[in-house]
């Protein structure tokens, strides 16, 4: 009986998701890809045609996203890692987001992540082992202007993704938050919804556009041997901070806001609750 283990990723087509299930097949592992278009994982499917399976999944879609996952599972006749990669940015200020964007958005970023926990369980329970990788972002602790609703939907999915830990973990099933740094994934491009820009916030805009900069960060594969690595822990971390930048970033913003908690520490401590 093979010992390599089984990986449903999605948004497996670009970024991060292309670069984990490059090293899981590299590393002898059986994957099965999900994205809207599996085009661009032609090549992998060619060096790799025994152990690579390519789903095209719309994870908003609740029903699909069953479906693929029955699939998923009869591919190789299980499931052990599963990767919640699918995502998109929507960049504009709050204001400036339609209706239509906004639940678009999180349909994508947190609801699809919720309907692929959901489908997947089952699987995991009879199994009475399994993964679950819940990519986030370093930047849930706070929001930030332009580009809000991004961390809104992680923010959601890191909290649910804890609830859900905690619920699956008698069953054997471990879940992992991986807060991931800035990588090159084509997020702010191939991966962007624009809202229409209102003059108001013009200068706003231009300031936040300065501080991101033109680097556009490390290659994905750069972050993959972590996730590999993580993926074989016996007993994994309940989250983790991807990138060496981003860990001390994240560390500052966490002791900035511990000095702001007890600035008004005074005013807090008024009420009784």
């Amino acid at each position: 009986m093979s010992s390599a283990r089984t990986w449903f990723i999605t948004g497996a087509s670009r970024g991060l998701g292309y670069a984990f299930a490059e090293a899981a097949l590299a590393g002898g592992e059986r994957v099965v890809a999900a994205a809207r278009n599996v085009d661009p994982l032609a090549e992998l499917a060619d060096k790799y045609p025994d152990d690579l399976v390519r789903l095209a999944l719309d994870v908003s879609d609740r029903h699909a996203v069953f479906e693929a996952v029955e699939q998923a599972a009869a591919a190789f006749g299980r499931l052990d890692v599963v990767v919640n990669n699918a995502g998109g940015l929507l960049y504009g200020m709050v204001e400036e987001a339609t209706e239509e964007q906004i639940r678009d958005h999180l349909d994508v970023n947190f609801f699809g992540a919720v309907w692929v926990a959901q489908a997947v369980i089952p699987h995991l329970r009879a199994q009475g082992s399994g993964r679950i990788l819940q990519v986030t972002s370093m930047g849930t602790g706070g929001g930030m202007a332009s580009v809000g609703f991004y961390g809104a939907g992680k923010a959601a999915l890191d909290s649910i993704s804890e609830a859900l830990a905690m619920e699956v973990a008698q069953f054997g099933i471990k879940v992992t938050v991986v807060q991931m740094g800035g990588y090159a994934t084509g997020l702010f491009t191939a991966g962007t919804t624009a809202t229409t820009p209102d003059p108001a916030y013009e200068a706003l805009r231009a300031q936040m556009a300065e501080m991101w900069g033109d680097d556009v960060g490390p290659d994905p594969a750069t972050a993959a041997p972590v996730i590999m690595e993580l993926a074989g822990m016996p007993n994994p971390p309940r989250r983790l901070i991807v990138g060496s930048r981003s860990f001390d970033i994240v560390q500052e913003m966490d002791q900035a806001r511990a000095e702001q908690y007890r600035a008004w520490e005074s005013l807090s401590r008024m009420a009784p609750g």
